[in-house]
């Protein structure tokens, strides 16, 4: 027993190193860090025989949570609002139309029945969110497009589990009929959206509400809160993976007491599940397995990604104000990665005749499509003129800091071009009694505040204030804008549908 504890330790040391190494080598490359991942496991799998489908699948739904958590935090609401429309057909229409196309490829192609068909394409129709996240996340591409893809990616899965299953469920029972799980299918976005929101705000009052003796506790919280959401949410027959993102979206868009721990633990800890989740998919492969699908593997991924992707942005675009440049860049970022190759286990789990040639395939066209389409993105932004320099902070970034069972916190405020106190010197500023800013963060340097010191454009303020008081200090530093939003008791009912107070 103590040699199988030793070597498994070991393993998980030796994906943890290799996976963080590799994640700077694939940044100098270019490349997704999904694809050497996916290559790392195909490697371990030559020396270590690994072949449980069910631990892989458990492994990679719990990775799945924590990322699209923690790509949820990382969403702001003001940008992702008005690209909703656009982003839920794509997420919905989309991926049935790209699922539709691609399952009919497979179907000449691999002479599958027509369902074995239409279930490869459903697993290979969304886009997933583990790869827009890590692809997009560092890079200067439109806001507009980027709050889109981000969007759509952390929606798509509901609509990919539920073909997945019904096509599943047809192969097995016949007399399954599409029509008769549509409702079921209004029924887990319903209540995903529902429960998403309903966990969100009350994770929000926990947090902020519960005083804890160890401050680490809090990214745990969250985390916890997390999977909270996921299990209840899918118990009761809801898409567990919407609730999910749309619950992490209200935590990261909220006042949060310890928003930068949390963010920066769950930073972390994401791409920990994500390098350990790869792996194991990648060990689920040999590479003498992937050579069996061959041409028609490769045929696959460019039909899905120069015929059923762009088909379908194509026509889910017709509506929306997206020029034709626009187009070609959503149509090109239909990245897929974790959540395909996911899928494709469960056909295997449930015994279809041939769930092990789905697997490979799906698991060639998704290494194909993250190489090909991760390497390209953003060359292609550029070539597009699509890129934009950094701009302006939002007030989402506002942390509040606890100063254990005080009275006091320290509040963090990141200054924007809208901010009041542009180019003021804080002897000009009129601050609440008892507040103080005792430190300013500009270009990565330290600045000790005097009287004398002017506020600038991209300056981080920290501020020494009672808990009391923090919605004036938001109101001196932030606007009037913010504070108005603060005190409403309907303040995300607002945001939702945009209304002005």
């Amino acid at each position: 027993m103590a040699v199988d504890v030793t070597s498994f330790v070991l393993l998980f040391a030796l994906m943890l190193l290799v996976g963080v190494f590799t994640t700077k080598f694939s940044t100098r490359l270019g490349l997704p860090s999904l694809v050497l991942f996916l290559f790392v496991g195909m490697i371990l799998n030559e020396f270590i025989y690994f072949d449980n489908v069910e631990l892989t699948q458990l492994i990679g739904i719990m990775a799945l949570i924590i990322i699209l958590f923690e790509g949820g935090t990382q969403t702001k609401w003001h940008n992702m609002r008005p690209v909703l429309a656009p982003a839920g057909v794509l997420a919905t229409v989309g991926v049935l139309l790209t699922s539709v196309i691609i399952g009919l490829a497979a179907f000449y192609i691999f002479d599958f029945t027509m369902l074995e068909g239409m279930l490869f394409g459903a697993i290979v129709g969304s886009t997933d969110a583990a790869a827009v996240f890590s692809v997009l996340g560092s890079k200067n591409i439109n806001k507009r497009l980027t709050a889109t893809l981000e969007a759509e990616s952390g929606t798509n899965d509901p609509m990919a589990v539920f073909l997945t299953i019904v096509f599943i469920e047809m192969i097995q029972v016949p007399e399954t009929t599409i029509w008769s799980a549509i409702g079921d299918f209004f029924v887990q976005m319903g209540f995903g959206l529902i429960f998403g929101l309903l966990f969100g705000l009350l994770s929000v009052l926990l947090i902020n509400k519960i005083q804890l003796d160890v401050s680490g506790m809090y990214p745990l919280l969250a985390l916890g809160s997390a999977a909270l959401t996921y299990g209840f949410t899918d118990y009761i027959g809801g898409s567990g993976f919407l609730a999910v993102y749309v619950m992490a979206v209200v935590v990261g868009n909220s006042d949060l007491m310890h928003k930068f721990s949390i963010v920066r633990f769950n930073e972390g800890f994401a791409w920990m599940m994500q390098i350990i989740m790869f792996i194991f998919l990648g060990m689920l492969v040999f590479p003498s397995n992937l050579i069996t699908v061959g041409w028609k593997g490769i045929l696959l991924a460019i039909i899905l990604m120069f015929v059923a992707r762009p088909i379908a942005t194509v026509i889910c675009m017709i509506f929306f104000k997206h020029n034709a440049r626009e187009q070609l860049f959503l149509a090109w970022t239909g990245l897929k990665g974790a959540v395909p190759i996911v899928l494709a286990t469960y056909p295997i789990v449930a015994g279809v005749e041939n769930g092990h040639i789905i697997f490979n395939a799906v698991f060639f066209v998704v290494l194909i499509s993250a190489l090909v389409q991760g390497s390209t993105l953003s060359p292609l932004a550029t070539k597009l003129g699509l890129t934009e320099e950094g701009s302006d902070f939002d007030p989402s970034g506002f942390e509040m800091i606890n100063l254990g069972n005080t009275n006091s916190e320290i509040i963090k405020l990141p200054i924007g071009k809208r901010s009041p106190v542009v180019h003021a010197t804080l002897i000009d500023i009129t601050l609440p009694s008892d507040t103080l800013v005792i430190g300013i963060v500009r270009e990565e340097k330290l600045v000790t505040p005097t009287g004398t010191t002017s506020i600038e454009i991209g300056d981080t303020l920290f501020v020494l204030s009672e808990k009391e008081k923090r919605p004036q200090v938001r109101e001196v530093f932030l606007g009037k804008k913010e504070q108005k939003e603060k005190a409403s008791p309907n303040k995300w009912w607002h945001k939702f549908v945009g209304k002005k107070d």
